[in-house]
Order: structure tokens, then C-alpha cells, then sequence
């Protein structure tokens, strides 16, 4: 049995990664200091024999018994609310804890997955983003903790690579959502979600106008598998290339709960995106991946999991 670790294991991408390793037969060591993630996401599998949970902070000593085949890298606060409450931590994770797992994969020999972001483009000049951009980030500004963070990550991913020789993969994650999202992390859908389940005013920064690019996990969580399973060391955009304005987002939220809310603008945050969409060329040249599950059906079936958990 392919033994793997998932660093921010209960976290909302590290559960659905959890669950997709489980599935797929491996025996999947996950670890978390439950900073941002939530034991509920992963409670269904801790009595199953191929999972083990270890509450820890990366950013200490890593120590895993035995032999390792695989990591994913998905340790980190990654939502503005969050890393804008937790700066230290944020940076701390990425570079600190970067280090530490790129050290086990190196003694292990295991090849290793890091979860970088769309956030290294900053707000971009060239649209949509393709992975030869460099960015255009304020490594001075509220957003910089994480974007900073995230391209440093990026940094000493491609060192271990050249220098020592670890088999590494490097992922450029676009806006994703779906169940296991907190509605409290301030990101735009659960944000939507909250307030038009409760019939408050909803909140568009701005006028509404910047755009995302949304992705349904379960088609992330397939990109991912995928990359890590391929020969490709370079970075790699893995997201949904379907553009829409959060003016739209707000309104279809709106529309699937049936609210009386109301959409109102507030301002704008300072260096907020003004564009988002990703060029997936190269995940569909390399992997032979593409989203396949619709804004409608995905946001259909977040809608039905915020509601179980508000009941």
C-alpha cells in the first residue's frame, strides 16, 4: 500500500484529498494543527485503518515513521480573513513549513505536491494568466503575507528540485469552492451564502465588476491527482477558465436561495484582484484535465451542504 502525507489534511481541500487518497487505496497520513481546518472534515475517516491523523505544526520538526512514497502540501491559511488575522502564521507555514516537508521528502525519497496559488500573479497585467507571468504583487501590502508566502514556496520547491534532486510538482490553485468551505472565511461564495441564508444585505466590494474564475472541488481534486502522477516539475494552473463578475456570483447565489436579500457595494479591499481566470492549456496538454462539473451544479450541491450545516 502507497503510503502518502497530506499536510492541512482538515482543511477544505486537504479532506477532499484525503478522501480521494483513501479511495484510491492508499494509506494516508494526515497532518494539521487545526489552526484553520476542523476535525468534522475528517472525523468520517479516523476510524479507518489506512488513516492516521497527527495534530501538528508543520513549522516544528516533522518526524513520520517508516517509509513515505508521496506528500501533498496543503498546509496553510488561505483565505484573506484568515491570513490577514494570522500574518505571522501564514508566512510561517509557507516558508518554515515548506522547508521542513521538502527536508522529509528529500529523506524519503517521496515525491512531493505544493499547493501554490493564483495569488502569485498578484493583480495581473496579463489576462488570462498564463504560468510564464511573473505577477505583479505588493510584497508591502495586506495581501503580501500570502502572496509572498505562496512564491517563496514556489522558490525553494524549484531548489530542492535542482539542487537535491526531490521529485517535486508544483499546482497554481484558482478560486475553488464547495462543501467543507467555513461560511465564516470570508471568501466570496460562503460569504454569499451566509448573508442571503439569513436574508442579510449582500456584500459585492467594489462595483462588482472584478471577476473570478470558480471550480468546483471535485474537479480540483482530480487536477491534482493527476499532476501529481505526471512527469511535469513546473508550475501548473489547475482551476476553472469560465469567467464571471462577483456582481454575477452574488446574483446567482440570490436566485438558488430563493433570498430576499438585497446586493449592496462596499468598498473595494486595497490590492484586490481586479481580474482572475486562468489558462488551463497546459493542464490540458499534460494531464488531459478539464473542469467538468457546471457553476450550477456545483453551486447546487455547496448550497445543499451549507444547509446541513446551519440546521
Amino acid at each position: 500500500m502507497k503510503r502518502i502525507l497530506i499536510t492541512g489534511a482538515a482543511g477544505f481541500l486537504g479532506s477532499h484529498l484525503s478522501d480521494r487518497f483513501i479511495t484510491e487505496g492508499y494509506d494516508v497520513i494526515a497532518m494539521d494543527n487545526l489552526l484553520t481546518g476542523s476535525m468534522s472534515n475528517i472525523e468520517h475517516l479516523m476510524p479507518l485503518p489506512n488513516f492516521t491523523f497527527y495534530n501538528h505544526d508543520i513549522t516544528k520538526f516533522i518526524h513520520i515513521p517508516g517509509e513515505l512514497d508521496y506528500i501533498l502540501h496543503f498546509a496553510s491559511p488561505a483565505s484573506p480573513i484568515d491570513y490577514l488575522k494570522m500574518p505571522i502564521q501564514t508566512l510561517k507555514v509557507g516558508a518554515l513549513g515548506t522547508h521542513n516537508v521538502l527536508g522529509v521528502a528529500k529523506a524519503k525519497q517521496a515525491r512531493i505536491l505544493v499547493a501554490s496559488t493564483s495569488e502569485v500573479y498578484g493583480d495581473p497585467l496579463e489576462h488570462p494568466q498564463s504560468e510564464e507571468y511573473w505577477g505583479n504583487v505588493n510584497p508591502v501590502g495586506p495581501r503580501g503575507v500570502y502572496d509572498e508566502a505562496k512564491r517563496f514556496l514556489e522558490a525553494i520547491t524549484m531548489a530542492y528540485h535542482n539542487f537535491h534532486k526531490v521529485e517535486t510538482r508544483i499546482i497554481r490553485i484558482f478560486n475553488t469552492y464547495g462543501p467543507r468551505m467555513r461560511m465564516d472565511d470570508g471568501r466570496a461564495l460562503p460569504t454569499f451564502f451566509s448573508q442571503a441564508m439569513n436574508n442579510q444585505d449582500i456584500t459585492v466590494f467594489g462595483d462588482g465588476q472584478q471577476t473570478r474564475s470558480f471550480c468546483y472541488v471535485d474537479d480540483l481534486v482530480d487536477g491534482i491527482y493527476r499532476l501529481l502522477k505526471s512527469d511535469y516539475h513546473l508550475p501548473v494552473n489547475v482551476g476553472n477558465p469560465i469567467e464571471i463578475t462577483i456582481q454575477q456570483a452574488a446574483e446567482e447565489v440570490v436566485a438558488l436561495t430563493q433570498s430576499q436579500s438585497k446586493i449592496i457595494n462596499t468598498a473595494l479591499p486595497e490590492d484586490d484582484p481586479k481580474v482572475r481566470q486562468p489558462n488551463i492549456a497546459k493542464a490540458k496538454e499534460i494531464l488531459n484535465w478539464e473542469p467538468k462539473i457546471s457553476r450550477e451544479e456545483g453551486l447546487r450541491r455547496t448550497y445543499e451542504y451549507f444547509q446541513t450545516i446551519t440546521q
